[in-house]
């Protein structure tokens, strides 16, 4: 689990190398044009960082709806607050994540503190006892992802020239998902243990849990503090402008392209019916599947996520990369269109394998277009702007979906297939719209947004 993650990252993409020396400098480093095969030693150093992350974050975040529903007793649309809200102040931060990295010229350590925070609210679950404070706790959780999730797309955008990110992103997704799975692995393994084969979720198994995830939580902290360098010259430092990356952050798109904001109309549009992962478990448990049966099948969606994350990354350096994104999301219409018309554990099975493939299709794809359509020197506050306004959809998608699902006060809602028939509808309508007003990247060509000036 913690052993020789640079083994099991580079195993996803054979051939390529860190592209570093021993006993690098301290300081931050040129942005030297890499050798054809090679990718740089950011790119490791946050998928490495990624992995643990992932392998203490899936051991709860998995397991947190049921305990909420098996073990608290809240009602679903509870739930979705839970999520919807911890999302939202994600977003929010994100913003200005970003922001601060363009204004500091730093992207390493906004990055490093927020993978802190996330570590240090963990341990809060243990005595965890109503759903408020899984919500408090979980806010704190989110609270970091909003701080690092920008900087660390913007150092490794940084870090990787245009016709290398949609692999770059890719071999971080995949890493990223290789850690969930083993995350989970371990996760089967203690419920095992613990309750056996039981139907619901019981509260010492989920405490037990919560200790295995501390140690994962911290050394993936320890690994980008010590492993990442910022990056010169490709937008970690001030260029020319600096003075437009310099202003205080705001919920508009004004200076970041048309493009740019129609794809994060477009996505704001998909997210609103994204609702959180947690109804997909309880849709899971609701047809008849065991925790550790739970387990099993997000084992497999990930296992298949990373198989498919950095093929689909290379894929996206070669094919337009709208036209992977509008593919993934129709993939995603027809995914959530079947969970709604699910009746058996097979085709909840068959769905959630598809589902692994429409992630790993959008991940590179999706991070590395955004790169596509901005200047170098404002790629912090784009991918914050674009994580904040479609993680604060994700509010009113949950909220809703919860709503859809078992209704709120005396009303009964639609029933569980509803939240999934509206989600399918929003993807492909957004996929739609995708491919009539943004305009394709070229995922081959010079960075037409860079620096204009280059230090040495």
């Amino acid at each position: 689990m913690r052993q020789s993650v640079a083994p099991a990252i580079t195993s996803l993409r054979s051939g390529y190398y860190l592209s570093s020396v021993t006993n690098p400098p301290a300081g931050p480093e040129p942005a030297s044009p890499p050798t054809r095969r090679a990718l740089h030693r950011n790119v490791w150093a946050t998928s490495g960082t990624s992995f643990l992350t992932d392998v203490s974050s899936e051991m709860l975040l998995n397991v947190l709806p049921l305990f909420l529903s098996n073990v608290l007793g809240v009602r679903v649309w509870a739930v979705g607050v839970v999520e919807g809200l911890a999302e939202a102040m994600s977003s929010v931060l994100k913003l200005y994540s970003g922001w601060v990295s363009d204004r500091l010229g730093t992207r390493k350590w906004p990055a490093v503190a927020g993978y802190a925070i996330s570590a240090l609210s963990k341990p809060f679950y243990y005595v965890a006892s109503t759903w408020g404070a899984v919500a408090a706790i979980r806010w704190g959780d989110r609270v970091g992802k909003g701080m690092r999730t920008a900087p660390r797309d913007a150092l490794l955008a940084d870090s990787t020239p245009p016709g290398r990110r949609g692999l770059a992103f890719g071999v971080h997704r995949a890493a990223d998902t290789a850690g969930a799975a083993v995350g989970i692995g371990v996760s089967i393994w203690i419920v095992q243990q613990v309750q056996g084969g039981g139907a619901l979720l019981e509260a010492e198994t989920f405490r037990k849990l919560v200790l295995w995830s501390l140690l994962p939580a911290f050394l993936g902290v320890a690994v980008l503090a010590v492993a990442a360098r910022d990056v010169t010259g490709r937008g970690g430092g001030r260029s020319e402008d600096s003075a437009v990356a310099g202003r205080r952050p705001r919920l508009r798109l004004r200076g970041l392209g048309r493009g740019f904001a129609a794809f994060v109309a477009c996505s704001v549009i998909f997210e609103l019916g994204n609702s959180a992962d947690a109804f997909l478990v309880l849709r899971a448990q609701e047809r008849g599947l065991s925790v550790v049966g739970i387990l099993w099948l997000l084992l497999a969606f990930n296992a298949v996520y990373a198989l498919v994350s950095t093929p689909a990354g290379s894929l996206a350096d070669r094919a337009p990369r709208k036209r992977l994104v509008a593919a993934a999301w129709g993939l995603y219409a027809l995914v959530y269109l079947g969970f709604a018309l699910a009746d058996t554990v097979v085709h909840v099975t068959v769905l959630y394998l598809l589902y692994g493939c429409y992630h790993g299709l959008v991940a590179g794809a999706a991070k590395a277009l955004v790169a596509d359509l901005v200047p170098a020197a404002r790629r912090g506050t784009a991918y914050g702007g674009y994580a904040a306004a479609v993680g604060l959809a994700t509010l009113p998608a949950s909220l809703l979906a919860g709503v859809l699902w078992e209704g709120v006060f005396a009303w009964e809602g639609f029933g569980p297939a509803a939240p999934f028939l509206f989600g399918a509808a929003m993807a492909a309508l957004a996929a739609a719209l995708l491919l009539l007003t943004v305009p394709g990247g070229r995922p081959d060509g010079p960075d037409r947004h860079a620096d204009t000036a280059r230090r040495p």
